[in-house]
């Protein structure tokens, strides 16, 4: 009889000095930036241009994330021509929350130990006590990106790996980066005709609208774990927040999704605005994507907690 192979292991490596040092400036840096807005906006404020630049680059990079990385690259929640493909993985990458097989990997690791052991991101690790739930809190928002640990992606995300065109924007996410901090700035200079313009849309529409951007991002690992409505049956403490739903573009919906991980739209009830799904319908529209997993009322039948 042949034996069983092992699975591969969770974690692929341990991250170095240097990368962690690296990460950290990417994720401190405009969050730095976020702290001073406030003050910023008071004292002098932002332009319509460093306003306009900074929602437009918002919707593009979390569109990235919510309808490529996540619905299509995570779940494959319908099937996209190459071109839409490619564009989906920059513009996620934009949003500086890591690179397209690094994020995949993590979250269908977060999807298989959801709020178990084994779940990178889960409010619930260390107990239900008021100090356990705010340690874990911190940790689901941001605390386990300053982890060492990295996903093993050969175990969870072995399709992306296989995939060239997916290894190229992997391998060049540096540029995404760079393009995500520089674009808004050479406009904003462009829109002023000045080198104020400049400064002030890197700083509006590139570092505080990233970190603007990451903490909506994060606050579905963090909140929507800990409360919310379950009107679904799911195997973890997913919950919808609407109170997000808006600027997370229905992700934040999140018990409907971990009742029905492939489906393309989170937002299944009535009143329960989702953006992501609807630009899955426009690309359908226009033929760019196929194969889309809409609701089905029998299987939202059965998922009624």
């Amino acid at each position: 009889m042949t034996s069983r192979a092992a699975p591969k292991p969770l974690i692929s490596h341990r991250r170095g000095t240097g990368e962690m040092l690296v990460l950290k400036t990417f994720l401190l840096v405009p969050f730095a930036a976020l702290l001073v807005a406030v003050p910023l906006v008071w004292g002098w404020g932002m332009t319509w241009i460093d306003l306009a630049l900074a929602a437009a680059f918002y919707v593009f990079a979390t569109l990235g994330v919510t309808v490529g990385y996540h619905r299509y690259f995570t779940h494959g929640a319908f099937k996209a021509s190459r071109p839409l493909r490619v564009v989906l993985a920059i513009a996620g990458s934009m949003a500086v929350q890591g690179s397209v097989i690094f994020w995949v990997a993590s979250h269908r690791r977060h999807h298989a130990f959801a709020d178990r052991e084994g779940d990178p991101h889960s409010p619930w690790l260390f107990g239900t006590s008021p100090a356990a739930l705010l340690r874990g809190f911190w940790h689901a928002h941001m605390g386990w990106m300053f982890g060492r640990e990295v996903t093993n992606a050969d175990r969870f995300a072995p399709d992306l790996v296989a995939d060239g065109d997916l290894r190229w924007v992997n391998r060049y996410f540096w540029l995404w980066i760079t393009l995500s901090l520089a674009l808004p700035a050479a406009l904003g200079g462009l829109l002023s005709w000045s080198w104020w313009g400049v400064v002030t849309a890197f700083f509006w529409a590139g570092l505080v609208r990233i970190a603007f951007l990451h903490h909506v991002s994060w606050s579905v690992n963090s909140i929507c774990h800990l409360i919310g409505e379950r009107p679904f049956a799911s195997r973890d403490k997913a919950a919808n927040f609407w109170p997000l739903a808006l600027l997370s573009m229905g992700e934040s919906w999140h018990n409907s999704h971990h009742a029905d991980p492939t489906c393309a739209r989170h937002g299944v009830l009535r009143g329960q605005v989702d953006v992501s799904a609807r630009v899955i319908r426009t690309f359908e529209q226009l033929g760019w994507a196929t194969d889309v997993r809409w609701p089905r009322a029998e299987r939202l039948a059965a998922k009624r907690a």
